[in-house]
């Protein structure tokens, strides 16, 4: 059903401490995601009983509302309209908000911290990766099929401009981010694209356009927005106008071009060897370790290492063989969560995975995670055994030399098959994800019933609490405490 994204935005914003709480606003492809002056003033439980909100996750100095995808930019919109109108914010509660953020950003790991603000610069990039990417391969299918032939060449621009311009906007995102001028950071990262690179030698090694891609990209940025931040304080207001851009420009183009793109482009062709060797010669391990720890590394906040990484491989090769792997970690979610239905009797949660089990299928596992899995302990654990074997499979094609992979970052579960891509022909391609898919499924549902600690009678056989059975409120307020404890940096 499609939701009242104005009526949602509304229902939020006082649920979360009103405008004068909200610090930031933003969002992926499931999560409103507001960086709160002090989280303490939200109401996680009057947020999850908001129609359309899915589930409330917080995340060290992130907190974020689960809207799923599509609802999500609707509200997000909403939303930030709701903050742009005047209001009249309690000046010294905002003081005594902002002091506790101060605190909460002393608290906060410079790992998580560098996490975070990395999945800031390339999670904005996913729906175009994801658009380009379906078009790309519905071009494929054309071109095989020898349909169309006087659009393939359109399709192709359509489909290749964004990723031949993908490091400008890595460079805009990165020096926004990290407290840069973007056009700035957008204009040194587009040498790393330019043509007449061709013409530069560096270290004895004549430069190609996109050497270093989207990691010289990054580094670029960075490095531009250093530059800009040293000149700032340091040359006279009159001339600031003038000098900062162009020292900035200046600086960190030679450093791009005589040393950033020189080593980012050894790294990313060390990045996309090493994926290629992994799957090839360890396929199976290598599968089963990737798709049994991918739940846990979202809990963490570290699965957002792997989006640089996507997208690296993407740029090289034409698709990531990384994450059709880890998509088998939602796989046996599914899995685990209809032997959750099976065995137990609790009316709450059997709604809960009612409602939810349709966008688990589509790759939107957040309301099964911290609906179910994750407030009942040990499905979550069989979940992860059903994502290694489900990994396991693809892996062991891969060793096989079939390899299997994704032309865009951000969907899986069924939501992946537009998006395939591999080394033997999609048919056999589309099989193998599918194969996995299945097994990570019947793993999930088996260690889940088998091994789920669900066997204690709990409900009466219609579903209706006993005496032996928590109340339904303490039971999900067990679900939340649950949640808010473990948080996520986004699975989306």
């Amino acid at each position: 059903m499609r939701i009242d994204s104005s009526s949602t935005a509304a229902a939020i914003l006082p649920l979360v401490g009103g405008p004068a709480n909200v610090r930031s606003v933003a969002h992926c492809m499931t999560r409103l995601r507001l960086g709160l002056a002090d989280p303490s003033e939200a109401d996680e439980e009057a947020l999850r009983a908001v129609p359309g909100v899915l589930g409330v996750v917080v995340d060290g100095g992130s907190y974020q509302v689960v809207l799923g995808p599509g609802a999500v930019t609707r509200v997000t919109a909403d939303f930030e309209q709701l903050l742009a109108r005047p209001s009249t914010a309690d000046e010294p509660g905002a003081r005594r908000a902002g002091s506790r953020q101060a605190r909460r950003r002393a608290d906060a790991t410079p790992i998580r911290s560098g996490l975070r603000r990395l999945a800031a610069v390339f999670v904005p990039l996913i729906p175009a990766l994801i658009g380009c990417g379906i078009l790309a391969g519905v071009n494929g299918l054309l071109l095989n099929a020898g349909w169309l032939p006087g659009l393939g060449p359109a399709l192709t621009a359509v489909a290749s401009a964004f990723m031949a311009l993908i490091a400008v906007f890595v460079g805009h995102n990165t020096a926004k981010e990290f407290g840069g001028t973007p056009i700035l950071g957008g204009a040194v990262a587009a040498i790393v694209v330019y043509p007449g690179v061709a013409k530069v030698t560096a270290f004895g090694v004549t430069l190609a356009p996109g050497q270093g891609g989207v990691l010289g990209a990054l580094a670029a940025a960075l490095l531009a927005t250093r530059v800009e931040k040293w000149c700032r304080g340091r040359v006279p207001e009159a001339l600031d106008v003038l000098l900062t851009p162009t020292l900035t420009v200046l600086v960190a183009g030679l450093g791009t071009l005589y040393g950033l793109m020189y080593a980012a482009g050894a790294v990313s062709s060390a990045i996309g060897t090493a994926a290629n060797w992994l799957l090839a010669t360890t396929g199976a391990f290598a599968g089963l370790v990737l798709g049994g720890l991918f739940l846990p590394l979202v809990m963490l906040g570290l699965h957002q290492a792997l989006i640089p990484i996507h997208t690296t491989l993407i740029e090289q090769q034409g698709y990531t063989v990384l994450l059709p792997v880890l998509a088998m970690a939602g796989a046996g979610q599914v899995g685990a969560a209809v032997a959750v239905y099976v065995r137990l009797r609790d009316t709450s949660i059997r709604t809960t995975i009612r409602s939810a089990l349709p966008a688990g299928l589509l790759g939107v596992g957040e309301p099964l995670v911290y609906g179910v899995s994750l407030p009942l302990g040990r499905p979550f654990l069989t979940a992860c055994a059903g994502g290694a074997a489900g990994g396991a499979f693809v892996g062991f094609f891969a060793m096989l030399g079939d390899r299997v992979g994704a032309t865009a970052i951000g969907p899986s579960g069924w939501a992946l098959f537009p998006l395939l891509a591999g080394n033997r022909g999609l048919g056999l391609t589309a099989a193998i994800y599918a194969g996995g898919l299945l097994t990570g499924y019947a793993t999930g549902f088996a260690a889940t019933y088998a091994f789920g600690g669900l066997s204690r009678p709990n409900a009466n056989p219609k579903g209706e609490p006993d005496e032996a059975r928590e109340p339904e409120e303490a039971g999900k307020a067990r679900q939340a405490r649950a949640t808010a404890e473990v948080g996520d940096a986004g699975m989306s």
